[in-house]
């Protein structure tokens, strides 16, 4: 990196206006196309349900009945599925350059299994919001009629979804149609050249039109996620800040955490939450959020202008490494081939999948949930907290393949 690169201007970059967001007849109007696996499971005399008395508990200690608790009195009510593994960047914190393989169709949920999980989620677990994820969830081209069905079965879930936004221009109105609420838009810079080395693909101008569509179609709250890598992009705070609070996006900044394919990730290399809060505090007034942070990954400032007192935006930071906030993590997750992670760096998964295509019905499947998240461990795939210690061991899946 060239040092007028590095040190480039912090004057904001506009998304522009008036982009042509293309339409067609949503999903939601064709309803019936959905194939009815993936409503409920007719009672079944050969198969019934489990028969437990009001707050029983299994002899591993795990509740039959309720929502999804943990040992340490932690509660999932916030439910992240991966609907594929596949991505269309390659993103050097996530991925290797090449080699990556991909799961095949047969093991991927399909749009009716992706439906009935999140409604057991939902309808039986306490689950209380939903994240799509990937891999890139654009990648699949059912994208409109999975969340078309989430959405008919949860008339109020809030459905959000994490994207690098490529291709997003073409379906931001469709996926609005269909019931998406929100979009989380990964971007990590501003400069062409460094979106090339960080994603090893050419496609700054395909994201912020993305963006652009994604703004003209409603789906905000608008976040946008930056991961900070030192000597890359790490002088991009205040124009990231900058650019994003005069487009009205909130901006959010992810500590590097150990989940790359190219086994490279060091906590020497890690931007802490401390010196992203001095770097953005050049420029800006921070205010601690006055609502509060609960169970959110990110911690939430207002931002204001230097001799400002207007509320210019707000901005988030995500402090996994440095700052853990594993003792009020509220998130489950479901990997795009169907299995649960009760922790992000867990190195146990649960097939939940099977089950569901072997016949089980959502009340088995509801208790197997409880089963895998009673498990969930203290922090960071264990029960000792820490990304940094010795003897912490990098889950075996990448980020692309958990889902975020």
């Amino acid at each position: 990196m060239d040092a007028d690169h590095a040190h480039a201007t912090s004057r904001p970059v506009s998304v522009p206006l008036g982009a042509t967001v293309t339409s067609a007849a949503g999903p939601a109007a064709q309803l019936g196309a959905i194939r009815s696996t993936g409503g409920p499971r007719p009672a079944d005399p050969q198969r019934p349900g489990p028969q437990r008395e009001p707050g029983a508990v299994r002899a591993t200690g795990a509740p039959t009945d309720g929502g999804l608790q943990d040992r340490f009195g932690r509660v999932a009510t916030d439910l992240r599925v991966s609907v594929v593994d596949k991505c269309n960047l390659r993103c050097t914190y996530c991925m290797p350059a090449d080699g990556m393989p991909w799961l095949p169709q047969s093991q991927l949920m399909s749009t009716d299994e992706i439906r009935r999980i999140v409604r057991v989620a939902v309808q039986s677990l306490g689950a209380e919001e939903l994240r799509l994820t990937g891999g890139e969830p654009l990648v699949r081209k059912d994208l409109e009629f999975i969340i078309a069905g989430i959405r008919a079965d949860n008339p109020d879930l809030p459905i959000s979804m994490t994207t690098n936004a490529v291709g997003l221009d073409r379906r931001a109105q469709a996926l609005k149609d269909a019931g998406l609420t929100r979009v989380n838009v990964s971007l990590d810079t501003l400069h062409p050249e460094t979106f090339a080395e960080l994603t090893r693909r050419p496609h700054l101008d395909k994201v912020l039109a993305g963006l652009q569509a994604a703004r003209a179609a409603g789906l905000g709250p608008i976040k946008i996620n930056a991961v900070l890598l030192r000597g890359i992009n790490d002088t991009e705070v205040v124009p990231l800040v900058d650019w994003a609070v005069s487009n009205g996006f909130e901006m959010r900044f992810i500590e590097d955490m150990p989940l790359d394919g190219d086994r490279s990730w060091s906590a020497t290399n890690v931007i802490p939450a401390r010196d992203i809060r001095a770097a953005i505090e050049q420029s800006f007034s921070l205010t601690a959020d006055p609502r509060g942070r609960g169970a959110a990954p990110a911690e939430r400032w207002e931002v204001r202008r230097h001799g400002e007192t207007t509320l210019a935006g707000h901005v988030g930071i995500i402090s996994s490494v440095t700052e853990p906030f594993c003792s009020a993590c509220s998130r489950t997750r479901v990997t795009a081939d169907g299995r649960i992670r009760s922790c992000l760096f867990s190195h146990e998964e649960t097939d939940l999948l099977t089950a569901l295509r072997d016949g089980a019905d959502d009340e088995g499947l509801a208790q197997i949930w409880r089963d895998a998240m009673w498990t969930k461990p203290r922090a960071h795939g264990s029960d000792r907290v820490g990304l940094a210690r010795p003897d912490f061991v990098q889950p075996e899946r990448t980020m692309s393949a958990i889902g975020g």
